[in-house]
């Protein structure tokens, strides 16, 4: 048996003198509607107030067929780009008139099907997921199960609308901009090569040696997961394989940089480090950095505001397009 005492809509009623028809239609705002007496309005919400009472969620649901709930998947919240995404989202939905739901996946599939299933289970109104595999029939079926919008990454070769940063491009100029320097080795470490954004950085950064009429050394290309101890490893790799550190380092992830930078800093405290930092995904943090590190900053506002908004317009029956949100870099150490 319990030890708490929940307090039913009939008790308030109870409490208050009135039927529970009337309490009900006080609390849930229909009071103006049935032409209700202020005097009972105001005992009603009074007793209700005193002793803590909000109307049962369920069964709004039951009678709006709206659970006022959408649903965030995102990968883990120690990724920084993710918790901005989610921190961002959150406030923007409360605004909106809607709880938030934020669960991890851990960027594995199963953890992520777990997490979409309970969810589904709460019948959230709507779901924002940034997807750890491509496997579009998946998705597909969720999709038809409510709204569903893919966050941050796409999957590959299928039509579900997704709001991304345009990353290729801004990587193309990044790396550019840096082999325009004289600069003829840049080490990438990427993580899992299949999902999107791996694909669009990669993309930008071999483009990028194209424009310039050269090829990328492929042994410095170094894939993983986005996971910090996976920066550690590829540096330890780079290291190894060298007999030094390359000239240059373009991390995919501030994860990876994080890890990038805990072996450099465990082995030589940044007084040999590569001529040239580069990460996709910024922080503060690095203005204090010891060597200066260009990266890209995404619009995590944007991303979020055009999340919310198609999930909106999803609601309302109504079409909507996928989306590229633009990036800009920070230059910390400026092209010559």
């Amino acid at each position: 048996m319990s030890l708490y005492q929940r307090l039913t809509i009939a008790d308030i009623a109870k409490l208050a003198g009135v039927s529970k028809t009337t309490a009900s239609m006080v609390l849930n705002g229909r009071a103006e509607q049935y032409r209700i007496a202020a005097s009972t309005v105001e005992r009603v919400r009074q007793v209700a107030a005193e002793h803590h009472f909000q109307p049962s969620t369920s069964a709004r649901l039951l009678r709006s067929r709206r659970s006022e709930t959408l649903g965030l998947v995102i990968p883990e919240l120690s990724n920084l780009a993710h918790a901005l995404l989610a921190q961002t989202l959150e406030a923007l939905c409360r605004e909106a008139g809607f709880q938030l739901f934020i669960m991890c996946s851990n960027d594995q599939a199963e953890l992520e099907t777990k997490a979409v299933e309970q969810l589904l289970a709460r019948q959230v109104d709507g779901l924002m997921l940034v997807p750890c595999s491509n496997n579009a029939k998946l998705y597909a079926k969720w999709s038809k199960r409510l709204p569903l919008v893919l966050v941050d990454r796409r999957v590959i070769d299928s039509n579900l609308p997704f709001v991304v940063t345009n990353a290729e491009e801004q990587v193309f100029t990044l790396i550019a901009q840096t082999l325009a320097q004289g600069v003829n080795e840049i080490a990438y470490f990427g993580g899992q090569v299949a999902l999107s954004p791996s694909v669009d950085r990669l993309s930008g950064y071999q483009r990028a040696w194209q424009s310039v009429g050269k090829t990328p050394d492929a042994n410095l290309i170094f894939h993983r997961d986005y996971q910090q101890q996976s920066g550690y490893a590829m540096m330890a790799d780079c290291f190894k394989q060298l007999g030094r550190y390359p000239e240059a380092v373009f991390a995919a992830s501030i994860s990876l940089l994080e890890g990038a930078l805990a072996f450099i800093n465990e082995h030589d405290q940044f007084k040999v480090v590569p001529q040239h930092l580069l990460c996709f995904d910024d922080h503060r943090l690095l203005d204090y950095m010891p060597h200066p590190i260009n990266s890209i900053v995404q619009d995590s506002a944007q991303l979020a505001q055009h999340s919310l908004s198609r999930i909106m317009a999803l609601l309302a029956s109504e079409s909507i397009e996928s989306a590229w949100i633009p990036a800009r870099i920070n230059w910390r150490q400026k092209p010559r």
